[in-house]
């Protein structure tokens, strides 16, 4: 008799256990960078937490106070957070700065050490899948940076500097090379800069072991200059760079699961590129290009961020201007994209957007209506829902288990 109340009670433990693990599932920490000038209510990184059984956000709270910490990215084993410091002012403007924070059981964030970004106003970072490297672009320099991250969490010293050169047709944007965002491939070999200013995609073969990006073949190529840390020049060398539309200006990146395709939101003509993608090279080719907004739109056209979801089913684009996000459906045999609906984020300035592990929800920022949104995901289509969160000028929003 006692060995059955034990053996049901021993069930009932394991019932709870499961039950208990399933709700914590449920439980993410949210991260969110944003612009603290031009009269800002913010005053850095901001925390909340996220419900995914209810789509729901808890009030944010201040996690660092820190300067324009625009773009953030979560260190592999969730113990780490890092940061770059959006800032351009000073001789040159290229005194940006990247900051690296350990995360506390609160989401506070407690500040290790901070590095040079080698260049002006960096726009976005990414830790490599060992967590051993965190990688940073510039925009002002068109340059990327790779930095070896010690077993504190902290930042150490730049190992890699690389430097695109060029120009695109529109004079007011593109000047020179504008590297906007910088992205790893799941296996951890490629790392996939877009650049603004040059109307490219350039690939780099990524050595996980030392942080060198390194030249990879393919049949368009650009020249890259290797710097020193004292800005002297180290070596040249070519590497693959997939073109898209002169004039278009890629912003961000975004790789299928599969890793067979990839796609880039341009930013100047509101468009997203598809591609093919070799995974023994890295290279990638263009296959399609399509408009992000309605045919009979004829305002601003700005696009900001681009986001496969885990099914790899769906592509998202945010729109800043038309002030919305546009769904469309992958093929999963060609990779080639077929437009869904266009939805209003319910704010103004749309930046970047996540997606919840569950596959659920899509928080999306409005950066000048101060607001982070929670939609539900339906086959792929957004629904608008009453959740939101205030915080000031909001550009970036990361996720982990909490």
């Amino acid at each position: 008799m006692l060995r059955s109340v034990c053996r049901i009670a021993c069930m009932v433990s394991v019932i709870l256990g499961g039950m208990m693990s399933s709700v914590e599932a449920q439980q993410f920490r949210v991260f969110v960078g944003t612009y603290t000038g031009d009269g800002s209510i913010s005053r850095g990184i901001y925390t909340s937490v996220f419900d995914a059984s209810k789509g729901t956000l808890s009030e944010p709270v201040l996690a660092a106070e820190s300067e324009s910490p625009s773009f953030l990215a979560l260190h592999p084993g969730g113990g780490f957070l890092y940061a770059v410091n959006e800032v351009v002012e000073g001789s040159g403007r290229a005194n940006g700065r990247v900051s690296s924070y350990r995360i506390q059981p609160d989401g506070t964030l407690v500040f290790l050490n901070v590095q040079q970004s080698f260049g002006g106003a960096p726009c976005h970072c990414n830790v490599d899948a060992g967590g051993k490297f965190l990688l940073v672009a510039n925009y002002i320099g068109g340059n990327v940076v790779v930095y070896p991250l010690n077993s504190d969490g902290s930042l150490g010293s730049a190992v890699t500097n690389v430097w695109h050169s060029g120009e695109g047709v529109d004079k007011s944007r593109q000047e020179a090379a504008h590297a906007h965002s910088i992205n790893l491939s799941a296996d951890n070999r490629f790392a996939y800069a877009a650049d603004l200013g040059i109307d490219r995609i350039v690939t780099y073969q990524f050595d996980d072991k030392t942080g060198a990006l390194k030249g990879a073949n393919g049949v368009s190529t650009v020249v890259i200059s290797e710097r020193n840390p004292d800005g002297s020049e180290k070596r040249m060398f070519s590497t693959a760079a997939a073109e898209v539309t002169k004039g278009g200006g890629p912003r961000h990146f975004a790789l299928h699961p599969r890793g067979l395709f990839a796609y880039s939101n341009n930013e100047l003509t509101a468009t997203v590129t598809a591609f093919s993608r070799n995974e023994a090279t890295g290279e990638l080719t263009r296959i399609q290009e399509l408009s992000t907004l309605p045919a009979d739109f004829t305002g601003l056209k700005s696009t900001a961020e681009c986001l496969v979801d885990p099914t790899g089913r769906y592509l998202y684009v945010s729109n800043r201007g038309h002030d919305s996000i546009a769904a469309y459906a992958i093929d999963g045999e060609t990779g080639k994209l077929t437009l869904m609906e266009i939805t209003s984020t319910g704010g103004q300035e749309p930046r970047n957007f996540v997606i919840d592990p569950t596959g659920r929800w899509l928080l999306a920022e409005n950066q000048n209506s101060d607001s982070v949104i929670v939609f539900r995901l339906e086959d792929g289509r957004l629904k608008s829902t009453d959740n939101r969160i205030q915080v000031g000028k909001p550009v970036c929003i990361r996720m982990k288990l909490k």
